[in-house]
């Protein structure tokens, strides 16, 4: 079922569409600040990257941002319905990643609304996979660290 919301579509089976008005491109900053933004997202960092989390797992990150892209973290349904309705501003991850719906978003192809409904998109899908169980939060690095110390000298 599809209905239109703002300047989006709310589609029940993928989430928000990416029917946006086109305006200003935007940037990691802007990528950043609307991360941020939503209900309970946090800034860190993996693997030298930024990404965004909300309790304590990845909804986004900027670890594509020298080739100006930001990342999603979609279903591969969602990924599918976004990369259909504007391929030229989203695209698969390339590898395994992408296959299960890791996407980027061209950041100077889109604009904020078309940017801030991709990210509320993810950030939902997030909050309802963490609401369903499965994989606890991880620990902070120092504590992975010291448990693999520990491992190692059993």
């Amino acid at each position: 079922m599809r209905r239109v919301l703002g300047s989006f579509t709310h589609d029940e089976t993928v989430g928000y569409s990416l029917l946006a008005r086109r305006n200003a491109p935007i940037d990691a900053e802007d990528f950043r600040r609307i991360a941020l933004s939503l209900e309970g997202a946090e800034g860190r960092s993996h693997r030298g990257s930024p990404d965004f989390r909300v309790g304590g797992r990845i909804f986004a990150t900027l670890a594509a941002q020298s080739q100006g892209y930001g990342n999603l973290m979609l279903t591969p349904e969602q990924q599918a319905a976004f990369v259909e309705e504007l391929p030229e501003v989203f695209l698969p991850v390339a590898g395994g990643w992408g296959r299960t719906g890791a996407t980027h978003i061209r950041l100077a192809a889109a604009n904020e609304d078309l940017l801030a409904g991709a990210l509320r998109t993810a950030w939902k899908l997030r909050i309802e996979k963490n609401a369903k169980g499965g994989r606890k939060s991880r620990a902070p690095a120092e504590k992975l660290q010291v448990t693999k110390k520990a491992r190692r000298k059993r």
